[in-house]
């Protein structure tokens, strides 16, 4: 079982806490080593509270992922994990999360905190409701980006980066129900009753809108951001994010992937490429130039 328990933590979508990063990164703290231990424990909390989020979604989604194509093949699902004992470990992790979480700053409890709650009524009820859906998917990594802020105490860290981070966030999550629309077809509205608000057509323009004005804010911060090195050599990472962005047009809506964002991130080595080729090129300019 206890393999089964481990995948119902989700581990692969611990990738999504390394927003937690920016903070350290973007403020030139990545060589300060007290600021790197406290995002590095931050980093844990967050990890073992997105698990417990992730349970009790898996918890109330039961019934409707054991209808789902892919989803029914989740341990809370296919039965292969109880309920008592999602229930159980989701409080432990949560719990314990917390009460470690105020050990390292009161603010980032209170942040911690604010997530747990938002995905629970996520989980509850918001998540049936069309756009709204997706905004609170988009808030998730936002509280992300503000606990790692709450960490280190920043001096440099430009509010362009919480708008940038939203808009992603925004992107990959329509782009989502999109890639989820499209697996479940004329059967989608049986699996969730989110998707009678949207249709194709609508998640398109919604996708183009939110793409667009990422580069736009993007581009805008690396030019205008007090913080950034007067040479304006920050604006070389542009070609990276377009490219990022419009490779991941190209899965979601030709190879019609996308419905589980992680496993993009994981698998597709052009897209590995170039977030590390943007990642690279951010610690040379901050840190080396």
């Amino acid at each position: 079982m206890i393999p089964e328990v481990i995948k119902s933590l989700r581990p692969k979508q611990w990738i999504k806490n390394l927003f937690l990063l920016a903070p350290l990164v973007f403020d030139r703290q990545l060589t300060n080593i007290s600021s790197l231990w406290r995002t590095f424990f931050g980093l844990i909390i967050f990890c073992i509270l997105s698990s417990a989020v992730y349970l009790f979604n898996d918890i109330l989604d039961k019934k409707v992922d054991a209808n789902h194509p892919t989803k029914k093949n989740r341990p809370i699902a296919s039965g292969k994990v109880s309920i008592q004992l999602a229930i159980t470990l989701g409080l432990l992790l949560s719990i314990g999360s917390l009460l470690v979480s105020y050990l390292l700053s009161s603010t980032f409890f209170s942040i911690c905190t604010a997530y747990l709650l938002m995905n629970i009524f996520y989980s509850k009820w918001l998540k049936h409701v069309p756009i709204i859906d997706v905004m609170i998917v988009a808030a998730g990594f936002l509280l992300r980006v503000a606990a790692g802020v709450s960490l280190i105490g920043v001096e440099r860290f430009s509010p362009w980066l919480y708008v940038v981070t939203t808009l992603l966030a925004l992107f990959i999550g329509f782009s989502k129900r999109r890639a989820e629309l499209s697996l479940l077809a004329s059967e989608a509205n049986s699996h969730r009753s989110v998707f009678e608000g949207y249709s194709i057509e609508f998640l398109d323009q919604l996708i183009t809108i939110v793409s667009s004005t990422t580069i736009i804010a993007y581009s805008l911060y690396t030019f205008s951001a007090p913080n950034l090195p007067e040479n304006y050599s920050m604006m070389l990472t542009i070609p990276f994010v377009l490219y990022g962005i419009f490779r991941y047009l190209y899965l979601v809506k030709v190879k019609e992937m996308g419905g589980e964002p992680e496993d993009l991130v994981i698998k597709d080595r052009p897209l590995q490429i170039t977030i590390l080729c943007w990642g690279v090129s951010v610690i040379v300019i901050f840190y080396l130039l």
